[in-house]
């Protein structure tokens, strides 16, 4: 059974959520304050977090980053914001999905499925081949990925999203093509998701952003990886 933790300060949304979550088959808590969220989910250890922004004693953005920090849970912000930039700054925070308010109770289970899907997807890339190139390496068994044998640090959706492109080199993945093979969800023709991913990822692994070399942008249509070096080749290693 997916253990799926909420915490929202307004006791209503916690009722209806967990009532409606519980029938669809979920064990479900729910905690209203930041710092009885990090106390339920180290003792509750879910795989899915709701997460309020407007939250009484801490920042949602504060706390989803803490969490991301303690567990790589994964995590579907539910608020009024509604704002570009505060979702922006989600995503940039580790956030997996975000839903704003008012909304509906088959589009909470819709984006609830389609993160949790996402776990099985995990699943399936621990099985699946190393990627080793010249001065780069993903492992997708211990999730590490190293760059001249330095370790870099990505969220779990940052990981799913550098190996689906660098499992198929010099590929042009459409945005819409990358949000089905890694959410495996349909946003809504917001294609900016795969924007604020690769520009998170870039940050940590190009040398020089303003001239990546690895995930490169194929302009009007979407992006590709390349690797390390022009003309080299890669190898899968079984783990």
């Amino acid at each position: 059974m997916s253990r799926i933790l909420i915490i929202d300060d307004d006791p209503s949304i916690c009722t209806l959520l967990q009532r409606y979550l519980q029938r669809q088959g979920y064990s479900v808590e729910v905690a209203v304050t930041g710092a009885e969220g990090l106390q339920r989910l180290r003792s509750f250890q879910p795989i899915l977090v709701i997460l309020d922004l407007n939250l009484p004693d801490v920042s949602g953005y504060d706390l989803c980053q803490q969490m991301q920090k303690e567990t790589g849970v994964y995590v579907l912000m539910l608020t009024s914001r509604v704002s570009a930039a505060d979702k922006l700054q989600g995503f940039q925070l580790g956030a997996d999905d975000y839903l704003t308010k008012p909304f509906s109770l088959p589009e909470l289970q819709a984006r609830v499925q389609a993160i949790l899907r996402r776990q099985r997807l995990k699943t399936e890339i621990a099985s699946a081949p190393m990627l080793t190139f010249a001065s780069l390496v993903i492992d997708p068994e211990t999730r590490e990925v190293t760059r001249d044998q330095r370790l870099i640090n990505l969220t779990a959706l940052e990981f799913d999203l550098l190996y689906a492109l660098a499992r198929h080199p010099g590929r042009v993945w459409r945005r819409a093509e990358l949000i089905q093979e890694v959410w495996n969800f349909n946003h809504e023709g917001d294609e900016r998701v795969v924007d604020v991913h690769i520009g998170q990822i870039r940050k940590k692994l190009e040398t020089d952003t303003s001239q990546p070399e690895l995930i490169r942008t194929v302009r009007g249509v979407g992006y590709k990886f390349e690797p390390p070096s022009s003309g080299e080749g890669w190898v899968e290693e079984k783990p």
